[in-house]
Parts: C-alpha cells; structure tokens; sequence
C-alpha cells in the first residue's frame, strides 16, 4: 500500500502556509510524479474570506478577498502536465465549525460548484469533487448536506466522482487549537458501527469514495477501524481509501512530519483492512524535499528507500 494520492493545502487553515509560487508548485508536483502520486486533492476553494481561485460568486455574495493567483487553474495545470487527477475541493464559510450545523454551507457551494465547472471543468485533468465539510459523527444537518452538495456535483459534471474525508472520534480526535493531545472520551467500536451505518445509508446515493483519516484512534486500534469502514463502504457501494496523515498527532507541537515508522505501520494497516487506495494529508507541507520543515525531506527519503526496495 502506497501513496498515490495527496491533498493540496493551498487555503491554511491551521498550518503555516509555505507562500509558494508557480516555480516551487511545479517542482513539487515533479516530486509528487517521482514518488508514484497520480491523484491532488484541493482541501478547500476557500476559507471564510480568503480563496484559491477568484470566485465572482463569493467576491461578490461573501465579500471575499479575490486572490492574486488562480491557484485552482495553476493546480490543474500541472495535474494535466503531470498526468494526475485532479478533485475540486469545496468552500468553507467557517459557519458549520462555529455553529455545529453543516446546512449553513448548502447555499454558496452550490454556486460555488456550478461556477467551478463551467470555468474549469474543460481541463482533462478536472477529475472528481471533495467536498471539504469534515464530519466524524451525526451532527446537524450533515445527511441534507453532503446529499444536496453531493448531488449537485453529479448533476453538473456528468457524474464525476465526489470524495469525503471524515474523521473517527477517537481519543486524539481534539482541536487543533487545544493544548491536549488527546480526550478521555472517544468513540466505541459498536457505536461507530451505528452511526455511520445510518450516515453511509443516507448519503450512499450522493457520494462514491469515503477517506476516513488514520490519525485520531490509537495505532493498535486502528486496523479495526479501518476493516469496519471498508466493511461498511462495501455495503453501500462505495470505495474505502485511506487518508494516511502524514503529520504526527502524538506530540504537543501542532503540526511536524510524522515518524517515518509511523507512517509505515498505518499504510501496513490500510493493506491488510483491504483499503483501495492510500492518500495523505499531506504531501507539500510534510513529505515534500522542499518542505518548509527540514525533516519533512528525511521522511520523503525514507518512504523512497524502503519502496524503492
């Protein structure tokens, strides 16, 4: 189990953003091609005021900053130039993390969708949607929602694939902003099972891939988790990727490149749970050479010797 896949980190939100260029994106996606990546997922089209393309909707509904760079045009680009799919992540208002209730997003995203497409969705490389409302558990309105955006996706491209990334409530599921690193209560197994037994059934028609990120459940309880998964995509026909952080969530420093061991056991975990596809969260900032953090480099050289091997 391998790395083909990585999110695209372009609008930070609680990670230092690298202030790239066309140069340095060009070189990274060469370094993404070499390490055997053929899928970018862009994480947000924005978050709250600022944006990755120049939306007119947004600009004008939103009043929204209009970016110096379309970086959304630049990112399908080099996907195209790179032989690499390329999926369209969705806006964030910041609404749904303030108030709990996913529905506040409905409304820009499916103008937002529409606009994307009819501007881009020409590029060989536009691919598939993401849509970029994490979710862990059944809070408010998060079945209206992922259908209604979901299913306007579809509509519009023809089909094209839709992805989401949840997470598990596990004992490391906190806040970035908290100074713990993990919680005393975290989710059963059992109850686990349940609720997203009831989400996959309500969404089942609306998505095709489910990524459940790695890093928020113990690493010996995580293969368990990801075999449920698996099991509970199978029966809603939906594909089980696995998003393999590749940031650690054990130390109190949010967040650094994670122990290249680490990263191995959950990729291992992710093989024999029988997972389709692996990609992380995510390449640029923490396994990329040019990586603004020095060890995110050692652990790319790392992950090439033992694959190259």
């Amino acid at each position: 189990m391998q790395i083909t896949g990585t999110f695209l980190d372009e609008i930070s939100h609680d990670i230092p953003h690298q202030n790239w260029g066309e140069k340095e994106w060009n070189a990274d996606f060469a370094h993404m091609k070499k390490i055997g990546i053929d899928t970018v997922v862009l994480i947000r089209a924005g978050y709250k005021r600022f944006l990755a393309y120049p939306s007119k909707y947004l600009i004008g509904k939103n009043d929204c900053f209009e970016p110096q760079v379309d970086m959304v045009r630049l990112f399908l680009e080099l996907a195209e130039k790179y032989g690499m799919t390329f999926f369209f992540g969705t806006y964030d208002s910041g609404k749904y993390w303030e108030t709990g209730d996913m529905r506040y997003e409905i409304d820009a995203n499916l103008h937002v969708i529409e606009e994307v497409y009819k501007t881009y969705g020409h590029y060989k490389s536009f691919g598939g949607w993401y849509l970029s409302l994490e979710l862990s558990r059944k809070t408010k309105g998060v079945v209206e929602s992922i259908t209604k955006l979901g299913n306007q996706c579809k509509a519009i491209s023809n089909g094209l694939p839709v992805l989401i990334s949840p997470w598990i409530d596990g004992k490391k599921a906190v806040m970035a902003a908290s100074k713990q690193i993990t919680k005393d209560n975290s989710i059963s197994l059992k109850a686990h099972e349940r609720e997203w037994d009831e989400i996959f059934d309500g969404i089942k028609n609306s998505i095709d891939i489910v990524a459940f990120q790695d890093g928020h459940v113990d690493y010996n309880d995580l293969e368990h988790y990801l075999r449920l998964n698996k099991t509970l995509a199978e029966k809603y026909g939906l594909q089980s990727w696995s998003n393999s952080e590749s940031f650690d969530r054990d130390m109190p420093i949010k967040f650094l490149p994670i122990k290249w061991e680490k990263l191995l056991f959950k990729l291992e975990a992710a093989k024999r749970a029988g997972c389709e596809k692996a990609i992380t969260f995510e390449f640029s900032h923490f396994m990329s050479p040019q990586s603004a953090y020095l060890q995110a480099g050692h652990l790319y050289n790392r992950y090439m010797e033992h694959f190259s091997s």
